[in-house]
């Protein structure tokens, strides 16, 4: 559907010296997740994708143009994006730091514009602002993401409690393999990173590198909490034995 790469690049962007030298292809139909450390640049390789698809940088689909503050870096214009075979009918940029702004967003288009509330029946036919963050979010996977489409998700996680995590993977995979849609996204959750069918990628010093699941720090750092809490308390309130 999309293959992604992005040309050598010879300066820092955002402050972040991840994105020197960087080279990374998103083939046709890959699942992808992005995972690192805050700060780490997951965000704002992220955004560049979508932007150069053509989204707008706040979020929403391709057809949404409003800037609440600008802020996007310019790593956008040193990606190459090659449209494949099956070129996505559809899209969606999410981001959780601006997802309030994208539902003000879909309010206005409702009441502002004489078509507008076609859009807002695509986002569920009630506006995003009268629901939790979590049933808005799951509305609009439910009822915005379709067949044939490109979907890029920066920090999904924020809005769901873990039991809609498995709830979103449910219908991410119903899209994914039997709607022909693929989706870019950005986590600290080990829920949605255990996707069976996701290729991950850690940011690290080195830049992005292919890892397995059980190899990223989100999974082997939560499994041994959750095997070792008591050791891990005592030791991080200063509790530990001497």
């Amino acid at each position: 559907m999309l293959l992604v790469q992005f040309a050598k690049v010879s300066k820092d962007y955002a402050g972040n010296p991840v994105f020197d030298e960087v080279d990374l292809e998103i083939l046709e139909g890959d699942r992808i997740g992005l995972v690192g450390e805050n700060g780490s640049g997951k965000s704002t390789l992220i955004e560049a994708i979508a932007i150069a698809a053509r989204f707008n940088a706040e979020g929403g689909s391709q057809n949404f143009n409003f800037a609440t503050r600008r802020s996007e870096s310019e790593l956008h214009t040193v990606l190459r994006l090659v449209r494949g075979v099956r070129r996505p009918k559809t899209g969606y940029f999410l981001r959780a730091e601006s997802y309030f702004n994208v539902a003000t967003e879909v309010d206005r288009i409702a009441r502002e514009v004489p078509t507008g509330y076609a859009v807002l029946e695509a986002h569920g036919g009630r506006s995003l602002h009268e629901q939790s963050h979590g049933e808005s979010f799951l509305a609009l996977v439910q009822n915005r993401f379709y067949a044939n489409g490109l979907y890029i998700l920066d920090e999904p996680e924020a809005a769901l409690s873990p039991q809609r995590q498995l709830s979103f993977l449910v219908s991410l995979d119903q899209l994914a393999r039997r709607q022909n849609c693929q989706f870019i996204i950005a986590t600290h959750s080990p829920i949605i990173l255990a996707y069976p069918q996701a290729i991950i990628y850690a940011l690290g010093p080195d830049g992005p590198t292919k890892v397995a699941y059980e190899d990223t720090e989100h999974y082997a750092l939560t499994r041994d909490f959750l095997q070792n809490r008591e050791r891990y308390l005592r030791r991080l309130l200063g509790n530990d034995e001497q």
